[in-house]
C-alpha cells in the first residue's frame, strides 16, 4: 500500500523515525527499483543551523516550506543529488534526508546505474548519493508528491530497534542527535562507533562544547 499524505503530517523527528523500514520505489522506463529505508537524518525548522531553511526561504529550498510528503532533491558538492522528504505543516520548513537503503527490487538495474558489476555489494545503496544514483532519482523529481507513482513509498513493517547518533558531515548543528538508523542493518552508511569527523570538524565541535560549558558555569 502506498503511504498516504497523512503519513507525513507531524514533527520532523517523528516522521524520520517512522520512515525507517518503509520501502522507497521508483518506476522508470528502464524498470522498477526499490529499497528499504534503513538510515535517515532530520533537519528541523527551529534551532538547527544545519538545515537549509535556517536562513530563510530561497528558490532552492522553497519546497521545504510547502505541504509535507513531497520530494526535496538538490545537487550536493557538485557531484551527486540528495533525496529528502518534506515534513511539518505547510509554511513550516522541515525535511528528512534519506541516507541509506537496503535494496529490495531491481538490483541489477541499480548495479548498472551505479557502475557496479555485482548487485549484492553492500556499497550499492549505503549512502545518500549512492541510493539516489541507484534508484535513478534526479533534479526532475524535486517537488514531486511521494504518494503517487512513479516515485512513492510503500508501507512495511519494522522489527529492528532504532539507533540515534549525531548527523554526518556537518559543521553547523553537528552536535544534534538527529540521525536515526536500524540497528544491526549492514546497509547503514556509517557503522556506530566509527569516526565520522575530520580533524578540523573535531576541533570545531570541541570549541563549541567548551563554549557551552563555560556558559553554564
Amino acid at each position: 500500500m502506498i503511504l498516504s499524505p497523512s503519513f507525513y503530517q507531524g514533527s520532523t523527528q517523528k516522521i524520520a523515525k517512522a520512515l525507517l523500514g518503509q520501502i522507497l520505489v521508483n518506476e522508470t522506463p528502464q524498470g522498477l527499483s526499490s529499497g528499504r529505508i534503513v538510515e535517515v537524518e532530520a533537519y528541523l525548522s527551529k534551532n538547527d543551523p544545519g538545515c537549509h531553511a535556517a536562513r530563510g526561504k530561497t528558490l532552492r529550498n522553497a519546497v521545504m516550506f510547502g505541504p509535507p510528503g513531497y520530494a526535496y532533491v538538490y545537487f550536493c558538492y557538485g557531484n551527486h543529488f540528495m533525496f529528502n522528504i518534506v515534513t511539518e505543516k505547510e509554511g513550516v520548513p522541515g525535511a528528512v534526508l534519506i541516507r541509506a537503503l537496503e535494496p529490495v527490487k531491481g538490483l541489477d538495474l541499480m548495479a548498472r546505474r551505479r557502475g557496479k558489476f555485482q548487485s549484492h555489494e553492500l556499497g550499492l545503496t549505503n549512502g545518500p548519493g549512492k541510493l539516489v544514483q541507484a534508484l535513478g532519482i534526479d533534479r526532475g523529481h524535486n517537488h514531486f508528491p511521494l504518494f503517487k507513482k512513479p516515485l512513492y513509498l510503500l508501507a512495511a513493517e519494522r522489527k529492528e530497534k532504532i539507533g540515534v547518533t549525531t548527523r554526518i558531515g556537518l559543521t553547523e548543528g553537528a552536535d544534534l542527535p538527529l540521525r536515526f538508523y536500524l540497528e544491526g542493518n549492514p546497509y547503514v552508511s556509517v557503522k556506530p562507533g566509527k569516526d565520522r569527523f575530520s580533524p578540523g570538524m573535531k576541533k570545531k565541535l570541541k570549541a563549541q562544547a567548551l563554549k557551552k560549558a563555560a556558559q553554564t558555569e
